[in-house]
């Protein structure tokens, strides 16, 4: 089987997918009835299994729970299957994957829950003396948490971006290209929507920096912030207060909705695909 082809230690990953199945198959369990659990496709769960997709949290909690796994040993690998950054971010994703609504300010680059994989590739590359083992995997992890927008219920999701956004050329004129088209299709979604600040219009209150406001059903609002150097995740009822008024006033600012769509496709004139 191509199961057993697998090498717990090759990576993360790996391991991860090898204690899946062999906990699913001590309990009896099939990969149909991992799926209908978690409403998955079972393709998920196998290509989970075979390490070529990196589990969300949710998934890891509910399989946890219907294969009655009081040692979570599943959840203690999560910190190193999701590699999508510094130890501090680690515990965002986990945020993001149970939120029931998330917004969020970019003046800089998209939003990394609507990038393309050349888009993260191009951005993660950038970082200093990063391998390109280290881009796939961080690419990987990233990508892997759009799967948000697959669940039953995906989270209300509301991003407001700075138009530099889309004129900055992340990668070169095809990547771009391909990342506005990408847009262009994700405007159809009924969970998301996506404004844009003109560039003549940007308040001096986001030029701060990006960040992302995720509430929870139960629980605190949580804020991720960006900074230069190391990010901040916190659930501190100030600098929530202070980010949700930051974020109000700077979507003040941002054209109607209905306007995205035709932006988007002005800017795309700019890269024209080869």
């Amino acid at each position: 089987m191509a199961g057993s082809e697998l090498d717990p230690g090759a990576s993360p990953l790996a391991l991860f997918g090898a204690e899946l199945r062999r906990l699913r198959e001590e309990k009896g369990i099939t990969q149909e009835e991992i799926a209908d659990y978690t409403h998955v496709s079972k393709s998920l769960v196998s290509q989970i299994e075979n390490a070529k997709r990196t589990p969300q949290w949710d998934f890891t909690e509910q399989v946890e729970k219907l294969l009655d796994l009081k040692g979570e040993p599943l959840l203690r690998l999560m910190p190193l299957v999701v590699k999508s950054g510094p130890t501090w971010f680690r515990q965002w994703p986990k945020v993001e994957a149970t939120a029931h609504s998330l917004r969020t300010w970019q003046p800089l680059v998209v939003p990394g829950l609507l990038q393309t994989r050349s888009y993260a590739r191009a951005i993660l590359r950038g970082q200093p003396g990063i391998t390109d083992e280290r881009v796939e995997e961080a690419t990987e992890a990233r990508l892997a948490r759009q799967t948000v927008f697959d669940r039953p219920e995906p989270p209300i999701y509301a991003a407001v971006i700075d138009e530099g956004v889309l004129t900055r050329p992340i990668g070169g004129a095809k990547v771009m290209h391909e990342q506005l088209s990408h847009l262009l299709t994700i405007l159809t979604h009924p969970c998301i929507t996506l404004q844009i600040v003109p560039m003549d219009a940007v308040p001096t209150i986001g030029l701060l920096g990006g960040f992302v406001i995720a509430q929870q059903p139960q629980g605190p609002d949580t804020v991720y912030l960006d900074s230069a150097a190391d990010g901040e995740v916190t659930d501190r009822e100030d600098r929530v207060r202070t980010v949700n008024v930051r974020f109000d006033a700077i979507r003040s600012y941002a054209r109607p909705v209905n306007e995205t769509a035709d932006v988007i496709r002005e800017k795309m004139e700019m890269f024209h695909s080869e």
